[in-house]
């Protein structure tokens, strides 16, 4: 009896590993990461209908592609080519665009013009927690822990909790500013 259990459970329980692990490699199992990008070389951007790299000039690309690429160009460390990227968008004055324009100037140490942008996105939309988090980090290097203890609490409303990766994020940086 116990064989032909074995026998016949076999391919249900192979069925249900294999689908288990298709779903995590199709970016199942729970995490928020998405999934890998590609790199492009410089002066290329990420095609998402086509999923290739072509010339940022292209006039394929939609401006949300090319504002998308040039923020993970500028979590990659390529500031000045996110920067580039930026420039070339139709709509440049929308709060995600000036966000990450905020987000790579920053992150050159052009701190003020970074919060400059910034507080352009926060007026274009009040609700945008990611530019709440990033303004409240340039106040954090600029030694405003005041403001940046606003942009946290501004975050709380907007998430309606603590628990959003935006306040936690600034919450660290207050934090860790204040051990030094």
């Amino acid at each position: 009896m116990n064989i032909r259990f074995a026998v016949l459970m076999t391919p249900l329980l192979l069925t249900v590993a294999l689908s288990g692990s298709l779903a995590l490699a199709n970016g199942g199992g729970g995490g928020e990461e998405p999934p890998a990008r590609p790199h492009c070389p410089k002066g290329q951007v990420l095609d998402t209908r086509s999923q290739r790299c072509v010339r940022q000039t292209s006039n394929l690309v939609p401006d949300e592609d090319r504002t998308n690429y040039a923020y993970q160009l500028a979590k990659d460390g390529r500031y000045e080519e996110a920067l580039a990227l930026l420039d070339t968008l139709k709509q440049p004055n929308t709060a995600k665009a000036l966000n990450y324009r905020g987000y790579a100037t920053r992150k050159l140490g052009r701190t003020d013009e970074g919060i400059g942008y910034y507080l352009q996105s926060v007026k274009l939309d009040p609700q945008y927690a990611q530019v709440r988090e990033y303004l409240g980090e340039a106040y954090v290097v600029k030694g405003r822990l005041d403001l940046a203890q606003e942009q946290l609490q501004q975050i709380k409303a907007i998430c309606g909790n603590t628990q959003c990766e935006e306040y936690q994020d600034l919450a660290e940086a207050i934090d860790d500013s204040s051990k030094t």
